[in-house]
């Protein structure tokens, strides 16, 4: 979910726009995107977004923040391609203007003069900003590492780097994901050793997933899927989409004839199949987690095939990746994943602290700010900064909402800005509220008990015994006493309610949901929702 806002004067550039997933204190919210309350005040100030690369943690929230705040968006042609299927799902196609940046072509946004510096990633086209201001030039890196054999030969530009470090950076934001990392994170060349490994030595099927948008990764498939004679699939509709756009696009080159629809590998011979599949985070509609459990109508796995995961656990999704391998083995497959195992199915697309320390030691920066991490790795990135020195005056620990200054005579925190999270429902495009969340997490934790109650309108009298409904709260067959009673708590409450009270379904409805809840408490420790129905009869 990254956003930063860098202001001078009365103009405002916004860096990156992304979402992130839920976990399960969430129940029913599909994303979670940035509150942009602060957005919203100075809406009239957005000169424009600046996207540093296309992974959704970068660009998912976009449609809903360019529904409100009307600005031109800057990315890279690959970036770029990412986002327009996104508009256009909202609708938005022809209301955004889309502009494309290019590395070495720096352009002005108002008192920003801006830069593209290409820095490897685990996505094509990333890279980092430079943006100078009249106080000074501050560089954002976004998501990198230092791949010295990247797959399309495009290495990080350390020349620039070192550039602006000569002229003086006021101030340096650098990515901390993988500070808890040392040495130097592995090329994404070292992943192809490994699955050369498992195909070459694959009897049946293989079936390979992967982020789709780690186009670098799509390309040592399909290499490989050309070197050992197998033809090749894509499954999942990220995955069709992205291969679509690379291959349209001259970013991914795929041989003649080598990719073939689901239906006709069907009728391959199994030693002749390879398929790129979405689902490495066990996200229980994607392709893998479905082929896991038998319920994919394009394909199914056999005993002795191959899958290979390849791709990190993201920490939160632990227990559905290994709920879908286990269902994996009980299909009979051969399961390859990282576990500290040879060989490597993956690399992370983040620098580990050695590419820290050289990219501070590049910049040399007045000023550092660490960004992309758990409060504890910003603080270990602070700590390696320390030890590199002589370098940055002062390290800034900032969290989501803190305001940094910059001026002639320094650099300080300033106040804080409004922050936090909104949860979407991507079913309807609606805002979660905190109340709903808490009705949801109320019922998941003690569950719903639904007193139904036909009073009749004239004597104000219950035509028949309450029917009491209960779901996620106790066994219904084994708490007959709690129910009956619960039944005997609902007579009282109205034998002790006059005629007005009766009569106004609100307040009866009130008095026997308050009671309820008192009588569950004191009888289980749970205090599940009571809704009652009042029928008038």
């Amino acid at each position: 979910m990254n956003m930063m806002v860098f202001e001078y004067g009365d103009h405002a550039i916004v860096v990156d726009c992304g979402i992130m997933f839920p976990d399960t204190e969430l129940p029913g919210v599909d994303i979670i995107i940035p509150d942009i309350s602060y957005l919203r005040e100075i809406r009239d100030r957005i000169r424009a977004i600046i996207l540093t690369h296309g992974h959704e943690d970068h660009i998912g929230a976009l449609p809903y923040v360019l529904d409100e705040i009307d600005v031109p968006v800057y990315g890279t042609s690959f970036t770029l391609a990412l986002v327009e299927p996104k508009l256009m799902e909202h609708g938005m196609e022809e209301s955004v203007v889309l502009r494309e940046m290019k590395p070495g072509a720096p352009f002005d946004l108002g008192p920003f003069h801006v830069e593209l510096i290409h820095l490897t990633h685990s996505i094509i086209e990333a890279g980092g900003l430079a943006i100078t201001t009249p106080v000074g030039t501050v560089i954002h890196t976004g998501d990198f590492k230092f791949d010295p054999t990247p797959m399309d030969q495009k290495q990080s530009d350390l020349h620039t780097l070192a550039d602006y470090g000569r002229k003086g950076v006021l101030a340096l934001f650098s990515d901390s994901t993988n500070v808890d990392r040392p040495g130097i994170t592995p090329s994404e060349r070292a992943v192809r050793e490994g699955l050369s490994e498992i195909i070459a030595g694959a009897k049946g099927r293989v079936l390979i997933s992967c982020f789709s948008t780690s186009v670098h990764r799509l390309q040592i498939v399909a290499d490989l899927a050309h070197q050992y004679g197998r033809r090749l699939g894509f499954l999942g509709r990220s995955m069709d989409q992205i291969a679509r756009i690379t291959q349209q696009t001259g970013k991914l080159h795929v041989p003649p004839g080598l990719v073939a629809e689901p239906q006709e590998l069907r009728k391959l011979p199994r030693s002749k199949v390879m398929m790129l599949l979405t689902g490495t985070q066990g996200e229980p509609m994607a392709a893998l987690p479905r082929v896991a459990v038998n319920r994919h109508r394009a394909i199914s796995l056999d005993p002795g095939d191959d899958v290979v995961i390849s791709a990190r656990v993201i920490p939160g999704n632990e227990k559905s990746i290994f709920r879908m391998i286990d269902h994996l083995y009980r299909r009979g497959a051969h399961i390859h994943y990282e576990d500290g195992s040879q060989p490597s199915v993956h690399v992370s697309g983040h620098g580990s602290v050695e590419e820290l320390k050289l990219m501070l030691n590049l910049v040399r920066p007045r000023y550092f700010v660490p960004i992309h991490g758990e409060y504890r790795q910003l603080f270990r990135h602070m700590e390696i900064a320390q030890q590199v020195g002589p370098g940055a005056e002062e390290v800034f620990l900032l969290e989501s909402g803190d305001v940094l200054e910059f001026d002639e005579e320094g650099a300080r925190r300033a106040d804080r800005v409004s922050v936090g999270r909104v949860c979407i429902d991507v079913g309807t495009f609606d805002e979660v509220g905190d109340v709903i969340l808490k009705e949801r997490r109320h019922i998941s934790e003690d569950g719903i008990v639904i007193p139904i109650l036909a009073i009749n309108e004239h004597t104000g009298r219950l035509e028949v015994p309450p029917e009491i409904v209960s779901r996620g709260f106790v066994p219904m067959d084994e708490a007959m006493d709690l129910m009956e009673s619960a039944r005997q708590v609902i007579f009282k409450t109205l034998e002790v309610s006059n005629t007005e009270e009766i009569a106004d379904w609100g307040v009866i409805k009130e008095k026997i949901r308050t009671a309820l809840r008192r009588h569950f408490d004191q009888e289980t420790g749970k205090r599940p929702m009571v809704l009652p129905v009042v029928l008038e009869v």
